[in-house]
């Protein structure tokens, strides 16, 4: 189907599921991407119609628009790491204390492990049998319980790769409202505002490559919600000009 993500589709033959298998579960950076690329985009922009709108140099675009692209961008991309490290340290935490309790208390984790599965609506007979399979294995009965007591996926994130993703994408798209300045090009705020519009839309239909939604749907989405981000920026940058002149 035109524009629907094939994320999900792959050959079903029994070899190519067992390379599949084999191999590490894929980890998405998707949402730092979006996120970087939409707050860089909205942030900048946000300089150019506070300078705009206080009748300010040209220059002072560019001198405030790259002190925010690294500025920012650094500091979005270290407080993404830092959370994204935090869910690792809470993943590691977690499996250690049920390594803890099934060494203590065996027979408590094996009756959640029926309770979970009672839960999911097996039978008796099913569930003593299920349960004797995953409790076999310690790092089976560990993996199941941080997935279904506490919702944790088996795959985390990597803290670098997250923050790495957070700044090139900030920064990538942040730039594209200081084209025009740089440049030096006519009716530069019109031609940086059109440009930003632009990177939405683009964030957006970006998303549909591995989400089940059209590319036109992603695009317009993420450009309704920069718009109102954007129209703020350029409301807020002609209030303070407006007191600014005044």
């Amino acid at each position: 189907m035109t524009g629907v993500s094939s994320r999900g589709d792959h050959d079903h033959h029994p070899e190519a599921i067992r390379e599949r298998l084999a191999a590490p579960p894929a980890v998405s950076y998707l949402r730092d991407w979006v996120y970087g690329g939409i707050d860089g985009s909205v942030t900048t922009f946000a300089i150019v119609s506070g300078v705009v709108g206080a009748s300010l140099a040209p220059s002072v675009v560019l001198i405030l628009g790259a002190a925010n692209l690294f500025a920012d961008g650094f500091s979005m991309a270290a407080s993404n790491y830092s959370a994204t490290r935090t869910e690792r340290q809470e993943f590691d935490t977690l499996r250690a204390v049920e390594e803890r309790h099934i060494l203590q208390y065996p027979e408590g984790e094996r009756e959640e492990v029926r309770q979970i599965l009672e839960k999911r609506g097996f039978d008796a007979a099913e569930i003593e049998r299920m349960t004797a399979v995953i409790t076999s294995n310690r790092d089976r009965w560990i993996e199941f319980m941080l997935a279904e007591e506490y919702g944790l996926a088996r795959q985390i994130r990597s803290a670098m790769k997250a923050a790495l993703t957070t700044f090139a994408s900030f920064f990538l798209c942040g730039v594209i409202p200081l084209i025009a300045f740089v440049l030096d090009l006519p009716q530069p705020f019109a031609i940086s505002l059109a440009m930003t519009l632009v990177v939405f839309f683009a964030i957006g239909s970006l998303k549909s490559r591995v989400l089940s939604i059209s590319w036109l749907r992603g695009g317009v989405e993420t450009l309704l919600t920069g718009a109102v981000a954007a129209g703020m920026a350029y409301g807020i940058g002609g209030l303070l000009g407006g007191v600014g002149g005044g």
